[in-house]
């Protein structure tokens, strides 16, 4: 590789919330990924992975996935190899759906919401869903490999009124 920017190889996507008071209904939010073809880059999923699967070649892994909130730390953590996606795949976009198993929940509704991007024990992007808290679902990271072959971070969070499996259908569509 010719170039000096090294591009993100690994990246880890981490999410943590407060549970719901004693009595109501837990607040369930879930990491799902999105894969994309290089040569379809905003045209369906090639695959996903959320909290009951993981990518084919175990590139992309749920390692921690929570129900309620409970616990110290992190909820939920995804790990993303991404210098291990076959050259075949162009995007990866990353979201957080929150279950809407009990009535209609949004970020506002769950306390202390809060989203990391990293790579290593760097801090690559967080974000505490502030801006979308009437949102149901949100896409929180794009992850685009360059024609060089490096992978790059598009930050940001853009929310989505959709029910989790909705959001699977859309998170990766182009919004510009």
């Amino acid at each position: 590789m010719s170039s000096l920017n090294k591009g993100i190889s690994k990246a880890e996507v981490t999410l943590k919330w407060d549970p719901s008071p004693s009595g109501t209904p837990a607040n369930d939010l879930d990491i799902i990924a999105a894969t994309y073809a290089a040569d379809d880059p905003y045209g369906r999923p090639v695959y996903l992975v959320h909290f009951d699967s993981r990518s084919p070649d175990g590139t992309i892994t749920l390692n921690r996935d929570s129900q309620t909130g409970q616990g110290f730390g992190t909820d939920e953590a995804m790990t993303l190899e991404l210098d291990r996606l076959a050259p075949s795949f162009g995007r990866v976009v990353v979201g957080v759906a929150i279950q809407q198993r009990t009535g209609r929940k949004t970020f506002g509704d769950v306390p202390n919401s809060q989203v990391r991007v990293l790579e290593g024990h760097i801090e690559l992007a967080g974000d505490d869903f502030g801006g979308v808290a009437g949102a149901t679902a949100a896409t929180v990271a794009e992850f685009t490999r360059a024609d060089s072959g490096v992978w790059q971070l598009r930050p940001g969070v853009r929310g989505f009124d959709a029910d989790p499996d909705t959001f699977a259908d859309v998170m990766g569509a182009d919004h510009s």
